[in-house]
C-alpha cells in the first residue's frame, strides 16, 4: 500500500504553476525528445554534461506509474474502515519493537524537534510498514514520466533535477533507486526535493540513506514535520466524550476554540485529561455518532505530510495508539453514501455555489466543509457527515 500513502501526498498537494525558464523540456510529444530538452535544461542550470548523460542513461518512460497515478480509491473508504485496515496488532507490536530498538534516535528525535515517537512510528508503519516495503517502482523513471505527462508537471519537473542533485552527492542512483510510485524514496517516503531540504545523517556515516538506514529516514521526517510547523512538545490528537446537546456547527477543522471553552461545552478527554492553555477543533470523521476526537493545533500539520482527510486521521489516531491509548470507540454511525452517491453530492453541493475541489467520490476536508454548511442551512444536525437524507434533501 506503500504507493497510495505517500503518493496522495503528492496527486492532492497544492501546485503554484509558474512559466517556464527559456528553453525548459515542455511535457507531452516526443517522450525522447522531452528527455534531450531535459538534459539540455540540466546542463544549462550548471550541471556537468558527462553527469547529467550519465543520470538519463537508459531513462524510460513508465506505463505503470501512470496507471497507478490514476487510481487511487482505497481513499473513498471511510475513518473506521480504512483505520481498521491499516492499524493491526501486528503493526502495533511491532511498533513497540521499533521504539525500544531505535530508542537512541527517538531520544535524539525529541530532544531536537520535540515529536513524540508515536508520531513518526505511525508514518514509518503507514509509508512502509516500518522499512519492508518501501516501493519498486525506478525512481528517476518514475519522475521523468511524471515530468513528461502534461498532468502535473509543474509538481515533477522540479524533482527529476533534485534527483540530479542528489546523483552529483553520490546519494542516488539512477539505474538502482527505487520508491513510490510518484518518486518518494526511503523508510519514511519522502521526495528528491523534501531530502535536499531535509535530508539528516542520522546515523553519522556521511551520507543521507533514507533507504537503508532508519536513523536517517526518522530524522529526516522529523526534520520535516518540525520545517512544516509542528509544535514541541504539543498533543496532536486526544479522543474525546461530547454531551447529547452539543452545538454541531461548532465542530469541524474550520473552527477553533479554547480547551476550556470546550470544557464549559461539556466536552472531555475520553482518558486523561484534555490539554490546557491550547486551542482546538473537535474532529468527527464519520459524524456525532462516531468517534470523536480534540484535534490540536499540530493535528494542522499532518495535511502537509498528506492531503488525504481519511489518511492523515487515521495517522494521527495511529500515532496516539503507540503513545499508549486505548482503541476509539466507534459508535454507531449513520450510514454513509456510496462512491456514485457522494458524486452525486459533491455535484449537488457544487450546484449550490459550494467548492469541493474535485468531484472524485472522495470526502475530503472541502466537501466536509460544504456538507455543514447546508446541514446548518436545512435545519439538519451540522456534524459535517453526509447521509442519504442530506442528499435527499438537496
Amino acid at each position: 500500500m506503500t504507493h497510495s500513502f505517500a503518493s496522495l501526498r503528492l496527486a492532492a498537494a497544492l501546485v503554484i504553476a509558474t512559466a517556464l525558464p527559456l528553453g525548459a523540456a515542455e511535457c507531452g510529444g516526443s517522450f525522447s525528445g522531452f528527455v534531450e530538452a531535459m538534459q539540455k535544461e540540466a546542463v544549462a542550470r550548471g550541471h556537468d554534461g558527462a553527469s547529467v548523460a550519465r543520470f538519463f542513461a537508459g531513462v524510460r518512460q513508465d506505463g505503470a506509474v501512470l496507471k497507478a497515478d490514476r487510481a487511487q480509491g482505497v481513499f473513498r473508504k471511510d475513518f473506521i474502515e480504512f483505520s481498521r485496515a491499516v492499524i493491526s496488532a501486528g503493526r502495533i507490536s511491532n511498533g513497540a519493537k521499533q521504539a525500544r530498538a531505535k530508542a537512541a534516535t527517538f531520544r535524539a528525535i525529541e530532544d531536537r524537534y520535540g515529536i513524540a515517537p508515536g508520531v513518526l512510528l505511525a508514518f514509518w508503519a503507514l509509508e512502509t510498514d516500518y522499512g519492508a516495503v518501501q516501493g519498486n517502482f525506478r525512481t528517476r523513471d518514475a519522475l521523468v514520466t511524471l515530468a513528461h505527462d502534461c498532468r502535473r508537471p509543474d509538481l515533477f519537473r522540479p524533482q527529476v533535477f533534485a534527483a540530479l542533485e542528489l546523483y552529483g552527492r553520490g546519494d542516488f542512483d539512477p539505474s538502482g533507486t527505487t520508491g513510490a510510485w510518484a518518486g518518494e524514496i526511503g523508510q519514511v517516503q519522502m521526495l528528491p526535493e523534501d531530502i535536499l531540504r531535509n535530508g539528516v545523517d542520522g546515523d553519522g556515516d556521511g551520507h543521507v540513506n533514507l533507504k537503508g538506514s532508519a536513523a536517517d529516514a526518522l530524522m529526516s521526517g522529523a526534520k520535516m514535520l518540525a520545517g512544516m510547523g509542528w509544535r514541541k512538545d504539543e498533543p496532536w490528537l486526544q479522543e474525546i466524550t461530547l454531551p447529547a446537546d452539543l452545538d454541531w456547527s461548532k465542530t469541524g477543522l474550520e473552527q477553533s476554540y479554547a480547551i476550556s471553552d470546550w470544557q464549559a461545552m461539556g466536552v472531555r478527554a475520553r482518558q486523561g485529561k484534555l490539554a490546557g492553555g491550547l486551542k482546538g477543533s473537535v474532529l468527527l470523521p464519520m459524524g456525532r455518532k462516531g468517534p470523536a476526537f480534540m484535534a490540536y493545533p499540530n493535528f494542522s500539520v499532518y495535511f502537509n505530510w498528506n492531503k488525504s482527510f481519511v489518511y492523515v486521521t487515521t495517522a494521527a489516531y495511529f500515532a496516539t495508539r503507540l503513545e499508549g491509548a486505548p482503541p476509539y470507540d466507534p459508535g454507531r454511525p449513520e450510514p454513509g453514501l456510496s462512491p456514485n452517491e457522494m458524486v452525486a453530492l459533491q455535484k449537488k453541493l457544487a450546484q449550490h455555489g459550494h467548492d469541493v475541489g474535485a468531484i472524485d467520490g472522495i470526502l475530503g476536508e472541502r466537501t466536509r466543509a460544504a456538507v455543514q454548511a447546508e446541514q446548518e442551512r436545512l435545519g439538519l444536525p451540522a456534524d459535517a457527515w453526509p447521509t442519504r437524507a442530506l442528499l435527499d434533501r438537496l
